[in-house]
């Protein structure tokens, strides 16, 4: 009898949206801000060049991915486009919108100590953050199980990407410390690329 083929490597890349339009040193997360225009569609040209046929793209709904996932598949007709709120940035609370500076030092710090478990502003921990993120993690492993193989494509936020890079080396378990979260993250209207395992 013929042994199985091995499963076919995919890989997940993690886009990060444009700069989005808001003044230096605010807070923004799940605040829906729009990217700069330019920027975003600079960035859909060099994606669209670069991703292989058959590759499945997902997509935050905040209007900074949207942008871009909606120029990408202008010049990537091909593709396969998906919304996807479990891609969003982490949820501020009352902090979205303010100067880090106006949020004040007891309140942060209160985050820090708390890292994971926090809800900055009264939005979202960390934890939960993780949790989401690693459901969509589970659905694109589906997406490739049904495929045979095939990328896919996030396009989304430094936030998810970091929490990508815990969930990958220490997994959803292991609640992280201010000190050991990976800052690490694409640039503007970059990417990284991942195995997606």
């Amino acid at each position: 009898m013929t042994p199985p083929p091995a499963a076919a490597s995919s890989r997940l890349w993690l886009v990060r949206h444009a700069a989005p339009l808001v003044p230096p040193g605010t807070c923004y997360g799940a605040w829906d801000v729009p990217a700069d225009a330019q920027a975003t569609c600079a960035a859909a040209e060099q994606l669209s060049t670069a991703l292989p046929p058959g590759t499945r793209v997902a997509y935050s709904t905040l209007q900074r991915c949207e942008l871009l996932a909606h120029e990408l598949q202008a010049l990537r007709p091909d593709l396969t486009f998906t919304p996807d709120a479990r891609l969003r940035e982490m949820d501020f609370g009352r902090w979205e919108g303010k100067t880090w500076d106006a949020i004040g030092k007891s309140d942060i710090d209160a985050w820090v100590a708390g890292f994971a478990t926090h809800a900055p502003g009264g939005g979202e921990s960390l934890a939960h953050m993780l949790h989401r993120v690693a459901a969509a993690l589970q659905t694109a492993q589906a997406w490739r199980t049904e495929q045979g193989a095939g990328d896919v494509v996030w396009i989304t936020h430094a936030g998810v990407a970091r929490c990508v890079a815990w969930l990958q080396e220490r997994g959803e378990s292991a609640l992280p410390r201010s000190d050991d979260w990976p800052v690490a993250a694409p640039g503007w209207g970059d990417w990284e690329i991942r195995q997606l395992a």
